[in-house]
């Protein structure tokens, strides 16, 4: 097991991306601690952890409560023992399809808000005690921002916000390195799997996206569960300040 006695903080636990990093994190061993605004759909999640004999615990917190978020990670640190991954995928509440010049500034401003607050919180939750234990792993998702602009669809203010945690993870891997904390991106170019199948435009956004990739085809959840595992384990030891591209070749770096 890539993860044996390690303990996982995921916030957006009950989504479907956190879902399914949990469930790759607790399949190799971590605890999985799901935090996020919805008790019903964070205990569903931990069930089917439970069900296939992994252990996840669940806490109601909003990630860009900065009370909350101290206080439950000094929580788990002081139960579980330790704080090993700190992993934020909470919804950035971005606004698609829209302009930039048409756009209000209340949407463009929001997921850049939402991304950066959130995850400097959690961050700087988990890194207080993953420095004094000398080890740990902070992840982020999405991308980091992209070199190219987007042509064929508006995305709005969320490309900026990956941008903002691109620089934002480069200077915590920076800052936090001499304690032994890697910071990495799980960048993926798109998960077709998060569009409904009645989602209005979905088929021309699936197109957008694989059409990109060179293996013809988006990566799943289960891929991003099992790169994310690989990742906050000790195989990626010498890892960090790096995007870890599961594009399926939309991007070549």
């Amino acid at each position: 097991m890539l993860l044996r006695s390690k303990n996982a903080i995921i916030y957006g636990g009950a989504g479907a991306v956190g879902g399914a990093v949990a469930t790759a994190f607790a399949r190799e061993g971590a605890t999985v601690h799901l935090a996020g605004r919805t008790r019903k759909t964070l205990d569903e999640v931990a069930e089917r952890i439970r069900a296939n004999g992994g252990r996840a615990e669940t806490a109601v917190l909003d990630a860009l409560d900065e009370d909350a978020v101290d206080a439950h990670a000094d929580a788990v640190a002081a139960t579980a023992g330790s704080i090993d991954v700190s992993l934020n995928v909470i919804g950035y509440e971005d606004v698609h399809g829209t302009p930039l010049v048409e756009m209000s500034l209340e949407d463009f401003d929001r997921p850049i808000r939402n991304a950066t607050r959130s995850t400097f919180l959690t961050t700087r939750a988990a890194a207080r005690h993953m420095i004094r234990q000398r080890s740990g792993v902070i992840l982020t998702f999405g991308g980091d921002g992209g070199r190219e602009p987007i042509r064929d669809y508006y995305i709005g203010g969320f490309q900026v916000a990956l941008g903002s945690l691109d620089i934002l993870r480069r200077q915590l891997a920076a800052e936090l390195g001499e304690y032994g904390i890697r910071v990495l991106t799980l960048h993926t170019g798109g998960i077709t799997e998060t569009l409904p199948e009645d989602f209005e435009g979905r088929d021309a956004i699936v197109d957008m996206i694989v059409g990109k990739t060179m293996l013809k085809r988006a990566a799943t959840f289960a891929e991003v569960g099992n790169v994310a595992a690989f990742a906050a384990s000790d195989l990626a030891s010498s890892m960090t300040s790096a995007s870890l591209n599961i594009t399926c070749g939309a991007v070549s770096d």
